[in-house]
């Protein structure tokens, strides 16, 4: 069995279909993504990252604009978009990666054992997007040189670990494209995202009484007791088969052991692939909220704000990104398989502003975890497939 197969990466052939990578553009492409994980860039961090992407591309001649998205998406960098006009091209292709990982927790140091990359520290690789990064970069390498078979536009997002706060805020009535692809599902090549949950934010903040715990409990009011009943009354976990899910991540509250707390504020999250049914949850988590504060042994105030992240959204299988998609991934020697995520992409918020995009999966394996990695071989293929994705592109 090969190092792939046991790892549960991908082991299929490279691809067959359109122009392969030539043998210096996937050595490129190995050497940009263990320097791109070397940057640290977690969310809200992305400069670094975002100019060593521009000077690359600038170094094979292709212009890159930032947006001014910074204020609104908290990070110090914007957007990155580039263009890669082609020759008589008929149509033009979007392909979008974002800069940002979650937060590494240990120095990044990439290494390569048995043909996988992983971080030899106990943390993030951050392959997680960066694999797709230097798939990116690599594409732009290869057509200056050879020319792009289509008119091609590549988006370097920020903040998309955060509620995809770059593409959220990105004007995406600047793109010409007429569909495109989001690389961005640690899940072996071949998936096709076709549905992705609406989700929903909510903070609660609970305001009681303090007193001696010990001497005076009886005139307290305890805050983090109305949000443990509000907690336990809640639909939390997987509901409704799968398709959707709610938690509460986050709990906040109290001075010290001894007096009653007068403070304590909760964060959850709804997920539902159908939009009507988060709203549900929503509304059932916020009323477990009142009735906690409400109740004879809390009698507490409580401030409930909801805050929607993202919109879900389901694609149908005659949609002509799915179509090339699935008939590249097939030509590459992978088995297409459309599948539904409970997370999310920049595909949700570029398909909220009309943008006509697919996300599929990248072959990166154990995403957020200090385990992360990824075969050299899936990383090749990425590139493959993105190669073959443009060709048929271009009908």
């Amino acid at each position: 069995m090969t190092a792939e197969a046991a790892l549960g990466g991908s082991s299929a052939p490279r691809a067959a279909a359109g122009r392969p990578a030539a043998p210096h553009t996937r050595r490129y492409l190995r050497e940009i993504f263990v320097e791109l994980c070397r940057i640290d860039s977690s969310s809200g961090n992305e400069r670094a990252c975002a100019e060593r992407v521009r000077a690359e591309l600038a170094a094979v001649g292709v212009e890159v604009v930032e947006d001014s998205s910074q204020g609104q998406t908290g990070s110090n960098s914007g957007n990155l978009l580039a263009r890669i006009p082609a020759r008589d091209a008929q149509r033009c292709v979007l392909l979008c990666a974002h800069l940002d990982t979650v937060p590494a927790l240990a120095q990044l140091e990439p290494v390569l054992v048995e043909g996988v990359y992983e971080n030899a520290n106990e943390g993030i690789l951050g392959a997680d997007n960066k694999a797709a990064v230097a798939v990116l970069l690599a594409l732009a390498r290869q057509f200056a040189r050879d020319g792009a078979p289509v008119d091609l536009e590549l988006l370097f997002t920020v903040g998309e670990e955060v509620a995809l706060a770059g593409a959220r805020a990105f004007d995406a009535s600047v793109l010409r494209a007429d569909f495109g692809y989001v690389f961005d599902h640690a899940t072996p090549i071949g998936e096709v995202i076709v549905a992705s949950p609406s989700h929903f934010r909510i903070d609660a903040a609970f305001r009681g009484t303090a007193a001696h715990a010990g001497i005076r409990p009886q005139d307290g009011r305890s805050a983090i007791l109305a949000a443990a009943r509000a907690i336990a009354a809640m639909p939390l976990g997987s509901l409704d088969g799968g398709e959707s899910s709610a938690n509460v991540g986050l709990i906040d509250g109290g001075s010290a052991m001894n007096v009653v707390p007068e403070r304590c504020a909760i964060v959850a999250e709804v997920r539902s692939l159908r939009d009507e049914r988060a709203e549900e949850i929503v509304a059932e988590v916020v009323e477990r909220v009142h009735q906690a504060a409400n109740a004879p042994e809390c009698e507490c105030d409580v401030d409930v704000g909801v805050q929607r992240m993202f919109s879900g959204y389901r694609l149908a299988a005659s949609t002509p990104a799915v179509r090339v998609a699935e008939a590249t991934l097939a030509d590459c020697g992978f088995s297409p398989r459309r599948v539904t995520s409970g997370g999310a992409s920049d595909a949700n918020a570029l398909i909220v502003q009309g943008v006509s995009v697919v996300n599929l999966a990248n072959g990166t394996e154990r995403n957020h975890e200090p385990g992360e990695r990824v075969t050299a071989q899936a990383l090749e293929d990425m590139l493959d497939v993105a190669l073959a994705l443009l060709e048929h592109a271009r009908g």
